[in-house]
């Protein structure tokens, strides 16, 4: 194997990527706009919830109550009458729906204990976990604050004190953009080396490449660097201008290790990208073929859900996939700040998964470009 054929072809690469003004606008869409978008309008903590309240009681204690839902976590409650909860719920015009029983404030100064019915939407899942346990708060604290006449804690034998570290304000876009930019990257990484392929396939120039004096390995290799390196670059500069200059969100680690993991992972998956196109025989089988592909590594890598939370047997088979290892490496240095002592583990296991992709994506081409030559 020549060095200097690979880096001929994968000029060619960078050529016809130079001349396809619809992939480059894909790639500068995908690392942008689709970046900075869910980054910055998809909201994961409790964000104005629209909440209703059937209040029977018309006391002090149930206005101080309903006064007590404040923005930015929910909509002004709306005033319902009881008849109307079920028909508003089946609607889904409300999230949550408070019903304060009549005689409320008298059974609780009379030392009864009334109860409150709280009726929640589960079809809005983070609104509708975050929001109970938001109201739960406010009605323990209004409650508390009405018959003592003050909103000072009991004194308990123990004092939890609670310290949110990495992302102290709990803002979303501080999870959301960095992750969003590996989605992207597990998407194109694919998707453009795989099509890469075909593409020469069905174009017929596979026809060319092979009367000259060319490999496998190179032509496979080219395809790698010259698209790996579109993606690194692409993401990079998202990473700056768009996650951290524009959406605020810090990079507390080394942006040169970063990089360095960065360019294994995409190794790693166009690797896998022209392993399905070996498998494929045209673009829309390719296609359909790499769509469930992505979806399943990026959806169980662990960086929409905690990788902790999911059955057993799905860990241990995501942990073939360099997704899942990737993304543990892109919190630890993004978010935590982490060296090489703490992610060198990540970067083996996704080098060594890349080989392996690679080797059999290799024995693959080998065999597909033998089939072509016949």
């Amino acid at each position: 194997m020549r060095p200097s054929n690979v880096y001929r072809l994968g000029l060619k690469e960078l050529r016809s990527l130079r001349y396809d003004p619809v992939l480059i606008f894909l790639i500068a869409y995908a690392f942008s706009i689709a970046v900075y978008s869910p980054a910055k309008w998809v909201r994961l903590e409790l964000d104005n919830a629209a909440v209703g309240i059937v209040d029977e009681d018309h006391s002090p204690l149930s206005r101080q109550i309903g006064d007590a839902l404040r923005e930015p976590y929910f909509q002004p409650p709306a005033r319902l009458q009881i008849d109307q909860i079920d028909p508003a719920m089946e609607r889904g015009l409300y999230t949550f729906v408070l019903d304060i029983p009549p005689e409320f404030q008298a059974d609780l100064l009379a030392g009864r204990r009334p109860r409150i019915q709280l009726n929640v939407d589960a079809t809005a899942m983070t609104q509708a976990g975050l929001g109970s346990g938001y109201i739960e708060r406010i009605l323990g604290d209004e409650t508390r604050a009405f018959l003592t006449r003050t909103r000072a804690e009991p004194e308990l034998p123990v004092r939890l004190v609670t310290r949110i570290a990495f992302n102290p304000n709990g803002e979303s876009s501080w999870f959301l953009g960095p992750m969003q930019i590996i989605n992207q990257i597990t998407l194109l990484a694919i998707v453009l080396t795989g099509a890469a392929v075909i593409r020469e396939r069905e174009h017929g120039t596979i026809e060319h490449l092979l009367v000259m004096p060319l490999t496998p390995a190179e032509i496979m290799l080219a395809k790698v660097w010259s698209n790996g390196l579109v993606i690194v670059v692409a993401s990079l500069l998202s990473l700056l201008l768009v996650v951290h200059a524009v959406l605020g969100v810090p990079l507390r680690g080394s942006l040169t290790l970063f990089t360095v993991g960065m360019a294994l992972y995409v190794f790693s998956l166009t690797a896998i990208g022209i392993f399905l196109a070996t498998v494929a025989r045209s673009m829309p089988q390719f296609g359909l073929l790499s769509i469930p592909v992505f979806l399943v590594i990026y959806m169980l890598s662990g960086a929409n859900t905690p990788f902790e939370s999911m059955p057993e047997p799905v860990q241990w088979v995501m942990r073939f996939s360099p997704a899942t290892h990737f993304v543990a490496f892109a919190q630890d240095v993004l978010s935590r700040g982490a060296g090489l002592p703490v992610v060198w583990e990540s970067l083996l296991a996704v080098t060594v998964i890349g080989a392996v992709f690679f080797a059999g994506a290799l024995a693959r081409f080998r065999k597909t470009v033998s089939l072509t030559k016949i």
